[in-house]
């Protein structure tokens, strides 16, 4: 089976910083960047990216799913990675134009298109340690997907829970940026292979926060509970609109602290649920925690039903099954 982002469509869009200027946007062969090896990005980490689709409905149109909230975020890491900042319509006007060009692409329900903007420090400089880098390059790739996790819908995720660990450095978790997905890799293989699970739930000091890739919502009947928004994890656009579909339900949504003793305790109940969200996760269900050498399992272990009422509201949205009444899609 072929790995979830690894397939490219041929060409990408791409704009250059000199310094003073962007260059005009071109689209060019995905497979090659010229770099020199010297640049700021591959010795100081100056790089934020973002991650969206783009969904085919059944009347053959093709829209993407809340581009401006991932512009906006998107704008958001550069500045404070002090990379040079990015033009929010240039940057839209890129993702918009690319995927024009490749809508034939597009897979079917349930694929997608996931769209990845990238933004690296392009300066080769190797003394500016304690400097921004002046350059800069923005482009924008295309990878048709499938389903992140298993393609399994009855298929649930084991979490380990992690106390002792953090993902990133806290004052850098609203960043999208490479060295946070860097940081919790080892810790993530590490557990791998001694605990046998899908990922790692960082919970430094007993705060639930995130996954190395996602956030966690817990549901509790009419109750849907998740880490209120810091500077510490990253501010999930899918999260953001499961709260919104939850809220549309009827549900109790509370953006609060989550302890590691509360999470395991509600866990136990029956009918609990646990689920991490993601612009490749969407809404994905977790069946068992390991915590201490233990392992406990999420209300009865399998997919829960408000988790598959909510992965499946946002799908419909998505893939236009249901009115979009949030004006979360956009027209290519």
């Amino acid at each position: 089976m072929t790995a979830f982002g690894s397939v490219f469509m041929p060409e990408m869009a791409i704009s250059w910083f000199d310094g003073s200027n962007w260059s005009p946007a071109e689209t060019v062969p995905s497979d090659k960047l010229t770099l020199h090896p010297g640049a700021h990005v591959l010795h100081y980490s100056s790089t934020c990216f973002e991650g969206l689709k783009a969904f085919r409905h059944s009347d053959g149109t093709v829209k993407i799913f809340r581009i401006d909230q991932n512009v906006e975020r998107m704008c958001q890491s550069s500045d404070i990675l002090a990379l040079p900042k990015l033009d929010k319509a240039a940057v839209k006007s890129m993702i918009l134009e690319l995927v024009r060009r490749f809508a034939s692409e597009v897979p079917e329900a349930p694929g997608s298109m996931y769209i990845r903007p990238t933004h690296i420090g392009t300066e080769p400089c190797i003394g500016k340690a304690a400097s921004p880098s002046l350059t800069s390059c923005f482009y924008v790739l295309l990878s048709p997907v499938g389903s992140y996790f298993s393609g399994d819908t009855s298929a649930t995720l084991r979490l380990l829970l992690e106390e002792n660990v953090m993902r990133c450095a806290p004052h850098m978790g609203v960043i999208k940026s490479g060295g946070n997905y860097a940081s919790a890799l080892p810790p993530t293989m590490k557990a791998k292979r001694e605990h046998k699970i899908d990922q790692i739930l960082f919970c430094p000091n007993g705060d639930v926060q995130e996954t190395g890739a996602a956030n966690a919502i817990l549901i509790d009947g009419n109750q849907l509970i998740t880490k209120a928004l810091d500077d510490s994890f990253l501010h999930g656009i899918t999260r953001n609109s499961i709260l919104t579909l939850a809220r549309d339900l009827g549900m109790d949504v509370q953006e609060r602290n989550l302890t590691v003793t509360e999470l395991l305790e509600r866990a136990a109940k029956p009918g609990c649920e646990i689920a991490l969200s993601g612009t490749a996760a969407v809404l994905t269900p977790v069946g068992t925690l390991v915590y201490q050498g233990e392992e406990y399992k999420v209300g009865n272990g399998g997919v829960g039903a408000t988790t598959v009422k909510l992965r499946t509201a946002l799908n419909d949205i998505q893939w236009g099954r249901a009115e979009d009444i949030h004006g979360w899609l956009t027209d290519i």
